[in-house]
């Protein structure tokens, strides 16, 4: 087992990874600080809770906008038609009466 040791607003943080994954880890550890400066720029000073978490609403908006570029299904959407599959076959398993 590998560890890196990132630093996101401010804070290093140590983070343990598969052997041969450290630069993977520290890159999107870099992609989150991006996000976290340019929010940090655009907002001025925020908590550092609140940093990470636009930080990552930020990073997983972009991970929705490319499944929508590539096709892939919106994850809410399939929910709701398992859901809706789900009501159907049991619909379909209750007798008539």
């Amino acid at each position: 087992m590998a560890s890196v040791s990132v630093t996101i607003g401010g804070r290093t943080y140590p983070l343990a990874c598969r052997d041969g994954e450290e630069a993977h880890l520290t890159a999107l550890a870099q992609h989150l600080q991006d996000k976290a400066d340019e929010l940090g720029h655009t907002l001025g000073t925020l908590s550092e809770p609140r940093l990470l978490l636009m930080a990552g609403i930020l990073v997983a908006d972009e991970l929705f906008e490319l499944r929508k570029a590539s096709g892939q299904p919106d994850l809410t959407a399939l929910a709701a038609l398992a859901a809706q599959a789900e009501a159907l076959a049991d619909a379909a398993e209750t007798p008539s009466r």
